[in-house]
């Protein structure tokens, strides 16, 4: 390819990266908020939370991106940019999916650990933010990259609104050199370098974190329990090593 078309596809590659940051943020915070607010005690905010999960797990993000780029206008007069259009749809569709992730992380929680705040004297918000957050995060840590992937696979549905995404920019260097082939390879080693790139940011985010709860030793340190001083081998029970002749035994005797 000419150094043009190279530029054209690094654009491309820099359009998704910020695509996805942004989407990411979005359904962060759409995850946490109704995922904390599925185990609300009042019925009404567990209602509102549960219906924007279903409506938006339930809908197709293709359809949504849709519906956002071209419907929102004509029925409220609101018209998104190509980056915002994009970023409110796959943000709220993959949120209410990473919501799910936040809920059974905190019903998860050993029921002991809530009560001991309440006993403590902790208001709600005190046990989420000190007890069942701390405890829970870790382990939404997996499911949640797994969700940052395919959320890094869905920036390519952007290209139908004709933002200049890696796809777009793909599509329009394979319509120029009329080689799919290469082009679309090239593609995939990019989509796959940025995939592998997060999985290797989410799993040392996961060492930290649980390490910072206790739950694993941090990278580096050996998790082997260290050998108690005069251990000097494995004995076997009712046997009693023989010494060599000569040596001290107990009591200051000689065997």
């Amino acid at each position: 390819m000419t150094p043009g078309l190279w530029e054209l596809v690094l654009k491309g590659v820099w359009t998704t990266v910020q695509l996805l940051v942004y989407s990411t943020l979005l359904a962060a915070a759409a995850a946490f908020a109704a995922g904390i607010a599925r185990t609300h005690r009042r019925w009404i905010v567990r209602f509102l939370a549960g219906l924007y999960t279903e409506v938006f797990r339930g809908t197709s993000a293709l359809v949504m991106i849709f519906w956002v780029f071209f419907v929102l206008p004509i029925a409220f007069g609101w018209q998104l940019v190509p980056m915002w259009a994009g970023t409110l749809a796959l943000g709220l569709t993959y949120g209410a999916y990473g919501s799910e992730i936040v809920r059974g992380a905190l019903n998860a929680v050993d029921p002991a650990q809530p009560e001991g705040g309440i006993a403590l004297g902790f208001t709600p918000w005190q046990r989420m933010r000190l007890i069942l957050l701390p405890q829970a995060v870790p382990e939404m840590v997996p499911p949640f990259c797994n969700l940052l992937i395919e959320l890094l696979k869905g920036t390519a549905l952007v290209s139908v609104m004709g933002m200049g995404d890696l796809t777009f920019s793909a599509d329009l260097v394979r319509l120029a050199l009329q080689e799919s082939a290469e082009i679309y390879t090239y593609v995939l080693l990019i989509y796959f370098v940025i995939a592998f790139l997060l999985t290797r940011l989410m799993r040392a985010l996961e060492r930290r974190l649980k390490a910072g709860v206790g739950k694993e030793s941090p990278p580096g340190r050996s998790a082997r329990r260290p050998r108690r001083a005069g251990a000097v081998g494995p004995q076997r029970a009712g046997v009693v090593e023989p010494r060599p002749a000569g040596t001290a035994g107990v009591g200051g005797g000689v065997a």
